[in-house]
């Protein structure tokens, strides 16, 4: 028998906001300020999650149950998946001491630690954006910077931050494409509507990282690198997503941003260099710009061995994103397990939607085509290269298994957590508190979308989430949908480093264990900021000429 939702079972808005917000708060405040262990904050959530739903929402048990299930089956197949195998690369290349000479390799286009955190963080993070999405840049980058000396907490925090201006076009645009095709949108307007929306931030966020990573002085000292990576990131983001479309998006603007910092940096170098891995205020008493240092120079031998594992990474993982080689691996292998007792059987109702759909709840068991199996035959690739034999590359295999066991937990609990809040509605109602606002919708719309992608952990997920209720919202009160659907998205990508399993993603990936609280104290500033920055661009172009005439109608 179907249950149909409700999103304010007290008939009391307010009432039932705050009851909706306790498993989040609870999480949180359980990671960010009594410092406790990620998987029994998140295992705690969960329960208040569960207890919510059915106690005040109504939910049946089962089907509150099954939900949870389906979560944490999510959790593990893609996002774990993809954990699990890039920290196994990642060991890899640090026993064979490869990481030393990625190291020096790097150290000879720049000994400065903003200007390697640039290239890494945001360029190299952007490519795997485009390419793979999922956790796949956090745990890429925050392992080469883990790798290169970073401090676990640079390391972290500033991979987190610098995965935001690409996520909306993340895996070959498939948040703006699922977008489209769940809600109803025309895919080339709301393409090109973010299009006119993130390259602002694409601009900021490289200056914002470094301002981040070393304070306004050090940043003002490499301004002109930081103008040009910025620059030559969002310009090819405009013209891809308004002339192209959303699926090569990334992917062009990160190679043309890093091949353009890299020979800028041949005719150009800070007069003094930032050395120090640590991060201003946080790590070290005190920061010193030093004199240039020897570099340790490698045999091209030596270069070729230490990048071909990344290189060969970057290859699988474009191929495992390119949708036709996707469908052919899905034809090979991919069952469908309906969940009994949950599959069509939950009624979502208006305003969220126009009229009443059931929600599908199909768990595929799509491993060949996830991404995290691409990374596995990269690393297996790699190993080979690395000369591991069979027996070491098993046997680092499950080192690397009981390395992150945690990490794995604490990700299919909060999975688990996300999935029930979408079922049971509570998320919902999160939302129409957000939509409540009037005049003020465009702000706090866009602040819907941050909310959505930092419960659910995507930027695809926030989209399917809230991209109706943009557009129902939006013609109520005379705004343009295309302009509300890409606020969605772009407020979203904001939200992407606070939620939860990005950050066990970047911890596991640094070996930072049970200090996930200090990286949500850390980026929740820079998060919360940045949406309203973005929430205020979206307000300017929704009422304020000439900002409303690059608004797609």
């Amino acid at each position: 028998m179907a249950w149909q939702q409700i999103y304010d079972p007290f008939g009391n808005m307010i009432i039932s906001t705050a009851l909706a917000a306790i498993p989040v708060v609870v999480m949180l405040a359980a990671l960010g300020f009594f410092h406790i262990k990620a998987h029994i904050a998140a295992g705690m959530g969960l329960v208040a999650a569960v207890l919510v739903a059915v106690l005040a929402y109504g939910m049946p048990a089962e089907m509150a149950g099954k939900a949870a299930m389906y979560g944490g089956f999510t959790g593990l197949l893609p996002i774990g998946w993809i954990v699990l195998n890039i920290i196994f690369l990642q060991q890899l290349a640090e026993k064979n001491g490869s990481f030393k000479i990625l190291q020096d390799s790097l150290s000879g286009i720049t000994e400065d630690r903003r200007l390697q955190l640039l290239l890494i963080a945001f360029c190299f993070g952007a490519f795997f954006e485009g390419a793979a999405g999922f956790g796949t840049p956090v745990a890429v980058t925050a392992g080469i910077l883990i790798g290169l000396g970073f401090s676990p907490l640079a390391a972290s925090g500033l991979s987190l931050i610098a995965n935001t201006a690409p996520v909306a076009f993340g895996a070959l645009g498939t948040p703006v494409i699922t977008l489209a095709k769940v809600h109803g949108y025309d895919l080339m307007q709301v393409t090109a509507m973010i299009g006119r929306q993130l390259p602002f931030f694409s601009l900021l966020v490289p200056f914002w990282l470094i301002w981040a990573f070393a304070g306004r002085k050090a940043m003002m000292e490499i301004w002109p690198a930081l103008l040009v990576t910025g620059l030559s990131f969002a310009i090819p983001q405009y013209l891809v997503s308004n002339f192209i479309g959303p699926e090569l998006v990334d992917i062009v603007a990160a190679i043309v941003s890093m091949g353009s910092l890299i020979l800028f940096l041949r005719v150009w170098q800070p007069e003094q260099l930032w050395t120090s891995p640590s991060m201003r205020g946080h790590d070290m008493s005190a920061h010193e710009a030093k004199e240039p240092q020897a570099i340790v120079r490698h045999s091209q031998a030596e270069l070729l061995r230490a990048w071909t594992p990344w290189v060969i990474l970057s290859v699988f993982v474009f191929v495992w994103g390119l949708p036709d080689f996707k469908s052919y691996l899905n034809k090979l292998y991919a069952p469908a397990f309906p969940i009994d007792g949950l599959h069509n059987l939950i009624m979502k109702v208006p305003p969220v939607v126009t009229t009443p759909h059931p929600e599908a709840a199909v768990y595929t068991l799509n491993l060949l085509s996830a991404t995290g199996t691409g990374i596995l035959l990269s690393a297996i690739v790699g190993a080979l290269v690395m000369k591991y034999n069979p027996i070491e590359i098993v046997g680092n295999y499950l080192r690397t298994f009981w390395l992150v066991r945690y990490s794995l937990l604490t990700i299919v609990l909060m999975l688990a957590l996300g999935t029930l809040t979408r079922y049971s509605g509570t998320d919902t109602t999160l939302g129409l508190a957000f939509a409540n606002s009037g005049v003020f919708y465009p702000f706090f719309g866009t602040l819907m979308g941050w909310l959505g992608v930092a419960m659910t952990g995507s930027d695809t997920a926030s989209n399917v989430l809230f991209g109706g209720m943009q557009k129902v919202a939006a013609e109520q009160l005379g705004l343009s949908p295309n302009l509300m659907g890409a606020a969605n998205s772009s407020g979203g990508v904001m939200g992407k480093m606070i939620d939860a399993q990005s950050i066990v993603v970047a911890s596991t990936a640094t070996r930072w264990f049970d200090h996930e609280g200090d990286i949500l104290r850390y980026v929740f500033f820079h998060s919360i900021a940045l949406a309203c920055l973005v929430g205020g661009f979206v307000t300017l172009q929704a009422y304020v000429w000439p900002f409303t005439s690059m608004v797609v109608h």
